[in-house]
């Protein structure tokens, strides 16, 4: 419809600018310091980045704005063979062949020490895996909830795995008795 101002007549326009942007967005992942130890000496130390799986992404958004259910204890796993994580990976069907070939009875637990400068880190308390076999490491997994996330090979217990980080020189040879252990420090920032 066209219509002519005339004189004397008041015209109102707002132009919105800038209300959404998709550049800027909200970056959380996590890094992974490594360690290996043979006889007593450290004979590598690498880090590593990972990715967040769909199913951590959504547990962290249910849990923050949702009223969803928090996980309290997080474990970390390893894993045997080349795989390349994904975002669709999940607890029940992770993708990966965890491997069991470690001495300790259980997955180790990631035991936070409190948020600072926007991460979270098991610093004081790195997970330890001490090797019972000659095996290729490819990486490890951060799992939590369900009814079984500290029992070695469990995916039925309906848990969360928050994320993969796989090697990315492509694999770690361990031998008995070697011992790695890991920093896992989740970060958020603005991207």
């Amino acid at each position: 419809m066209k219509q002519t101002l005339k004189m004397g007549d008041r015209m109102d326009a707002e132009i919105i600018h800038g209300a959404f942007s998709l550049g800027e967005a909200f970056k959380l992942g996590t890094i992974w310091e490594w360690e290996q130890w043979r006889n007593g000496k450290l004979i590598s130390q690498w880090f590593e980045r990972n990715l967040c799986t769909d199913q951590g992404i959504t547990h962290v958004i249910d849990v923050a704005f949702s009223g969803g259910t928090q996980i309290t204890a997080w474990y970390v796993v390893l894993f045997e063979d080349n795989h390349s994580p994904a975002a669709g990976d999940t607890y029940a069907v992770p993708g990966y062949t965890e491997s069991s070939a470690y001495d300790e009875a259980t997955r180790p637990s990631w035991q936070e020490a409190g948020v600072a400068s926007k991460a979270i880190t098991n610093s004081a308390n790195k997970a330890t895996f001490t090797m019972n076999a000659t095996k290729t490491i490819y990486g490890a997994a951060l799992v939590g909830g369900g009814t079984a996330p500290s029992t070695k090979g469990d995916t039925a217990g309906g848990g969360k795995l928050f994320c993969v980080s796989q090697f990315a020189s492509g694999s770690k040879p361990v031998v008995d008795d070697d011992i790695l252990r890991v920093t896992i420090t989740l970060t958020g920032a603005d991207a």
